[in-house]
């Protein structure tokens, strides 16, 4: 039972005193069906009972499958060294450094991964703390309405969509406005941000702009303009947002370098294990000009007074930590354990090393590229991409079900995550990263081509109807090597 040290007496008080009469009351506006119901636990068990229902559990993971998902969270290779000094005790159970003088170990980690991430992105000031991308995303929106005191920001389409609906909540709870930049539909930009479009949006001089938000690579797995988005933006004085993966960073343009003035992305590919949507790392990245602006911690690193090197939070005011309704964020948490991942993972495989990780992938992308088209799943959209891109399949979501059943995992039905665009209704997000085998890469292209096949045999719509066994394909799609040519040569 939880412990409470207030009488019936004293909460009765304390409801006359706002005027309410009972505490059900303080949550009427969340809906009955989504408030939290009694917990109906089983009869308590022995721990040899509870250990066994627990493997019984953990025996319905699925950890056979070829996968070649992405949208926002990679697999990667992981040097043994991450986890072997990640899980050391001393960083494994440090907590919030809010005592300098006790907590050199973990101000001098987050300084580290500050510097590192500096260096990737090409901002002067890096700051820690966030869940992950997509509240990094929402506060980097919130800096440019801070910055510029002004209430409208244009988010591309192309931004991933999770990113978008945290960063409307955000906005929602701060009455700011958030407005949806679309996406060319045809021609060799389709997939990408409408530039017409963002520039009439922009010019509206009754509803100035705060920031404009585009993703590099956006959702879809495509490069954008960005220095083309950023000149627009800047024009219209507002500031540039770019959205990043990380790992992209070792081939691609730094944001520094066309002009944004706010990075921030997911961290989770730098040394982070995929897991059940976390915990993963928030990166936000600004111009020293917006310094002030930026929430989450500062390390700086100083002398004490005999002259020793020491780090010490920075720049940083009580109000974010004790007058909450005066604080830049509510970001209140110390994922200093996924930052020091990410810093033993950098530093770990060095600068060569995580570029030979983003060419890697690129060549394997382009591998499957090859092998889906030959299967009968060409592109959905002509631009340059990286590692990731989406394909055509007719029925999408059912071929999708169906390969699940054979043991692959074929990316994402874009369906299911953008139900209201239609352009992406029979389309597959695929993925690959450098840990993806040619192996891999053909059995996907011979089932899916098998339920292609089928899929046009039954002469149906789709193959949700679909009866009887399924034949064996007579042969599997031949995969060859090759250069990314889609990703480094023509990134922009």
């Amino acid at each position: 039972m939880p412990y409470g040290p207030h009488t019936p007496e004293d909460r009765a008080a304390m409801l006359g005193a706002i005027g309410v009469a009972s505490v059900d009351e303080l949550f009427a506006d969340i809906p009955a069906a989504l408030r939290a119901s009694e917990l109906r636990l089983p009869p308590p068990e022995t721990e040899a009972e509870l250990a066994d229902r627990l493997r019984r559990l953990a025996g319905r993971n699925r950890v056979d499958l070829v996968s070649f998902l992405g949208a926002g969270a990679y697999r990667h290779f992981v040097p043994a060294v991450v986890d072997q000094l990640l899980l050391r005790g001393e960083f494994y159970t440090a907590y919030t450094p809010y005592q300098p003088e006790i907590s050199q170990g973990t101000l001098q980690t987050i300084y580290e991964y500050q510097s590192m991430m500096g260096e990737l992105t090409g901002m002067d000031v890096v700051s820690a703390s966030h869940y992950d991308g997509a509240t990094a995303t929402a506060e980097g929106a919130l800096m440019t309405c801070r910055a510029t005191h002004r209430e409208r920001v244009l988010v591309s389409r192309g931004v991933h969509p999770h990113y978008r609906q945290t960063l409307c909540t955000y906005f929602g709870g701060a009455d700011l406005v958030a407005e949806e930049i679309p996406l060319v539909a045809d021609g060799p930009a389709a997939g990408t941000i409408d530039m017409a479009v963002l520039e009439r949006m922009l010019a509206d001089p009754d509803r100035p702009v705060a920031g404009v938000v585009v993703a590099n690579p956006n959702f879809l797995g495509l490069l954008e303009p960005m220095a083309q988005a950023g000149r627009l933006a800047h024009a219209a004085g507002a500031l540039f947002v770019s959205v990043v993966e990380p790992v992209s960073l070792a081939v691609l343009a730094a944001p520094a370098s066309y002009g944004a003035e706010i990075a921030c992305g997911e961290g989770q590919p730098l040394g982070i294990p995929l897991a059940y949507g976390g915990p993963y790392l928030g990166i936000l990245a600004c111009r020293e000009a917006l310094v002030r602006q930026i929430p989450g911690r500062l390390v700086g690193m100083t002398t004490d007074v005999d002259g020793r090197r020491a780090f010490v939070m920075t720049l940083r005011a009580r109000e974010q930590d004790i007058r909450r309704e005066k604080a830049s964020s509510n970001i209140c948490t110390n994922q200093a354990l996924c930052a020091l991942a990410a810093s033993i993972y950098m530093a770990a495989i060095g600068p060569h090393g995580l570029r030979d990780v983003a060419a890697l992938g690129a060549a394997r992308a382009a591998e499957l590229e090859r092998a889906l088209a030959e299967s009968g799943a060409p592109r959905l959209h002509p631009g340059p991409y990286l590692n990731e891109f989406a394909v055509r399949v007719p029925n999408a979501p059912e071929v999708h079900r169906r390969l699940l059943a054979r043991g692959v995992l074929a990316g994402l039905a874009l369906a299911e995550v953008e139900p209201d665009d239609p352009s992406l209704a029979d389309a597959l997000l695929v993925c690959a990263t450098e840990v993806t085998t040619a192996d891999e890469i053909e059995v996907f292209a011979w089932a899916l081509r098998d339920e292609i096949e089928q899929g046009r045999q039954l002469s149906l719509p789709g193959l949700a109807d679909s009866r009887g066994g399924r034949a064996e394909s007579g042969g599997r799609a031949e995969t060859a090597g090759g250069h990314a040519r889609h990703a480094i040569g023509d990134a922009r």
